[in-house]
């Protein structure tokens, strides 16, 4: 299925990353501490000025955001793009951009959380696989304690097949064996975004991520529920969990893991729970978007993938 992607060119020594916030505003000692971080990997980083643009709640106009996200894809000597953070503002961009705009050679986007709402539009839309990771804000900005160093090098520099990414933590809720293009996000992006036209709309088949953080059991369930209801659940061959930080009842019963446990008990396809990458309070994992992953229910739990994301 990965076949009609169009995957980025490999990160190598020096090359040139464009920092953009699509969405909510950051601390600027987090960019400069991010920024020093793509440094020490070999990168170059830049940025314009209104990434420092303040809104309300983002990081400057819809207008100012989405110009910026442009102009970098545009600019031939940009090879990758950065999220500065997420929060809240990447929807609002949909409106203003084109598939068009996308045209051409692939970059590597990375981001996660609100940049669910980009990732999805990029990959399903304009058919460019995008990275599930570390953005500048409390990921980069903390260095091998905010991210997981191996899985992004894997991703979005080596040409091998990238292989089996997973964590001790991982744990297997249903058994099975599934095989689909690897997709997802945020719940609470992917739900929002039904009935607009920038609807989730993963295909027959596919493997399902689900990332959440900070909602109550019920919340989470409810989630869950208009995802199945919308029919984008059954879509899916087989689930992956994070962890879903925060996500107990704050009096300590019922625990999130019980909850998925119980939402997934009428899917028939593996389940796994507990995967890193987003929201997590260990260093989040790189996982990519648009390529076919298997996964894997055996002795080390995971997501295998057998091609190279980047070319």
């Amino acid at each position: 299925m990965s076949d009609a992607l169009r995957k980025p060119r490999a990160l190598g020594p020096g090359a040139r990353l464009a920092v953009i916030a699509p969405a909510s505003s950051f601390a600027v000692k987090e960019l400069d501490a991010g920024v020093a971080e793509l440094v020490r990997l070999g990168f170059v980083p830049e940025y314009e000025p209104s990434v420092f643009d303040r809104a309300v709640y983002t990081a400057g106009t819809p207008e100012a955001r989405a110009g910026a996200l442009r102009r970098a894809w545009a600019d031939p000597g940009i090879a990758g793009i950065v999220a500065a953070r997420g929060g809240y503002g990447s929807v609002q961009l949909l409106p203003l951009l084109n598939p068009s705009d996308f045209a051409g050679p692939a970059k590597v986007f990375i981001g996660y959380s609100d940049n669910t709402s980009l990732m999805s539009w990029l990959t399903l839309t304009c058919g460019i696989v995008t990275f599930h990771g570390p953005m500048i804000d409390r990921r980069l900005s903390r260095g091998e304690a905010g991210y997981d160093r191996d899985t992004f090098v894997r991703c979005v520099t080596g040409t091998e097949p990238i292989g089996l990414i997973t964590h001790p933590h991982v744990e297997v809720i249903q058994y099975g064996d599934a095989v689909g293009m690897l997709v997802g996000g945020t719940m609470t992006n992917l739900a929002a975004s039904l009935g607009t036209p920038y609807a989730f709309a993963p295909p027959e088949g596919c493997v399902l991520f689900l990332d959440e953080i900070g909602e109550r059991p019920y919340r989470v369930d409810r989630l869950f529920t208009q995802l199945h209801q919308s029919g984008i659940i059954g879509r899916a061959s087989a689930l992956v969990f994070n962890e879903l930080p925060a996500c107990d009842e704050p009096a300590g019963s019922p625990r999130i893991r019980e909850v998925v446990g119980n939402m997934v008990a009428d899917f028939r396809g593996p389940v796994l729970f507990g995967l890193p990458s987003g929201h997590t309070a260990s260093p989040t994992l790189t996982i990519p978007f648009g390529l076919t992953a298997r996964v894997d229910t055996g002795t080390a739990p995971g997501l295998i993938i057998e091609e190279a994301a980047v070319v």
